[in-house]
């Protein structure tokens, strides 16, 4: 009788046993396979394309962090920089900003006074985005869950019936810790995304493009303002007679269009233009210099101009850096390469946003002054022959001459769709290896810029576009004046 109940004892601690070892076993099973695939599936979902206001991005989430709570990560063209605004656990969402379109029609719901159905359609694709990627997420765990448990029960040795329950079981653990890992720590995730109204609302405002003060100091004699680049700046040109430290750092000269536009209307211009300016560092923002100086935002000082009846504006080649495309052409074996066809849309769509913005800006400015965009001149013409040595090819010529066209519909487009004057300067016959070039050569001061004859060609489009601008009727003064600054 003892012996029985002996060998029962022994029979129940082998069976506990049993079960304990099987429990372990299953319990270390699904908690590698489970950390495995969500893990795995994190790294391979596809990110989800999302497009409103214009914009395109992709959203998915970022590597996790194990901190508890901080920002998410946006990727702006290859540069990833923390959002705005704080996401709650350690699953944070992955914004890739992949393609900039402005259209007529996005254009003219910004400028509209009821934005909002915009804004919404942004918020919401971002949050059903964020939703779409998690959806996949879980479906690509499962996937990678079935191939390890089918691994782990073949290495098992289990017999088909007990490896599909295993399959099963796992499944359904990792499903449930997949949907509920989510739940619990990426919870507030798509309440932040659909508060979300434009792209910048996740990064915030760059401290150099921040909206400035008013200035009190105002200009009410000018009658026309020129803001831009080194095309605007005449570069290369002759100083004017009492050029300021601003003057001299930003290359203006006596003989840029501005003072031509003076000269022929009796006005009084006032010329910002500063070389080297781009939209945000230029025009919208300030703008540090190479001599240690800044140069205040030129759309801010444009506005103490509060009778000024026409701005003109020059800008966009430093924003695509074409004096380094340029040099990257003339050094190169060839210019249309992948990489460097790459980099130039790359610059292009960061261009188009910037300038819509300042297109945006100018069209709300006090006292709706007319607008004129300048487009840019071809430097180059048929004849090549005296670049020859320096690596202009015309298979290279005709691929900086595509560029260049893409920079000035871009720039055409975005006039017309605000309504504003667009010009383009003619300087055929004048170009470099011609008798009477306009445009300043490879040896001179300020290559592929204006001489001051072309400087004269440009005010000359420009004039002739003057009675095509609505509502332009500037007043003279009594002699012409050309100002750089404040008075």
């Amino acid at each position: 009788m003892e012996a029985r109940q002996e060998s029962q004892g022994d029979r129940d601690i082998s069976t506990f046993l049993r079960l304990t070892r099987t429990a372990a076993f299953y319990l270390v099973t699904f908690a590698v396979v489970t950390a495995g695939s969500v893990w795995l599936a994190l790294q391979v979902a596809p990110l989800q394309t999302v497009s409103a206001a214009g914009q395109t991005a992709q959203v998915g989430a970022a590597v996790p962090s194990p901190s508890l709570s901080g920002p998410g990560e946006l990727d702006l063209f290859g540069q990833v920089i923390p959002t705005k605004p704080q996401f709650e656990g350690p699953i944070r969402p992955l914004l890739k900003l992949t393609h900039i379109t402005i259209d007529a029609q996005v254009a003219h719901v910004l400028r509209s006074d009821t934005p909002r159905s915009l804004e919404l359609n942004l918020s919401q694709q971002l949050a059903q985005g964020w939703t779409h990627y998690f959806e996949w997420e879980t479906l690509i765990a499962a996937g990678f869950a079935v191939v390890l448990l089918v691994a782990v029960a073949g290495i098992a040795r289990q017999s088909y019936r007990k490896m599909a329950r295993t399959v099963i079981l796992g499944l359904v653990v990792v499903a449930l810790v997949n949907v509920g890992g989510v739940l619990l720590t990426a919870r507030s995730t798509p309440a932040v995304l659909r508060s979300v109204k434009t792209l910048d609302d996740l990064v915030g405002a760059d401290p150099l493009t921040a909206p400035q003060q008013s200035a009190t100091q105002t200009l009410p004699g000018v009658q026309a303002v020129v803001i831009g680049d080194s095309t605007a700046a005449a570069i290369g040109n002759p100083r004017p007679r009492k050029a300021t430290p601003l003057d001299i750092a930003c290359g203006r000269s006596s003989e840029s269009y501005a003072a031509d536009l003076a000269m022929v209307n009796t006005w009084k211009v006032l010329n910002l233009a500063c070389s080297g300016a781009t939209v945000q560092n230029g025009l919208l923002g300030a703008q540090v210099l190479g001599s240690g100086q800044v140069a205040p935002p030129q759309l801010g000082e444009a506005q103490q101009a509060t009778h000024a009846k026409v701005i003109v504006v020059s800008v966009g080649a430093d924003d695509v850096q074409w004096s380094i495309m340029t040099r990257l052409c003339v050094a190169s074996t060839v210019c249309n390469d992948k990489v460097s066809n790459a980099f130039f849309n790359q610059l292009m769509g960061d261009f188009t946003r910037s300038y819509y913005e300042l297109l945006g800006d100018l069209a709300a400015l006090p006292g709706a002054p007319a607008v004129l965009v300048n487009q840019y001149y071809s430097p180059f013409g048929p004849d090549l022959s005296c670049l020859s040595q320096y690596g202009i090819t015309p298979a290279k010529e005709k691929v900086l001459a595509s560029r260049l066209a893409q920079l000035n519909t871009v720039l055409a487009q975005g006039a017309q769709t605000f309504g504003f004057g667009v010009t383009e300067p003619q300087f055929a016959g004048h170009e470099l290896c011609t008798a009477n070039p306009y445009v300043q050569g490879p040896d001179d001061r300020a290559p592929l810029h204006p001489t001051a004859a072309g400087e004269l060609a440009i005010a000359l489009a420009d004039q002739q576009a003057l009675p095509r601008v609505e509502n332009l009727v500037p007043a003279p003064t009594a002699s012409p004046s050309i100002s750089s600054g404040r008075e």
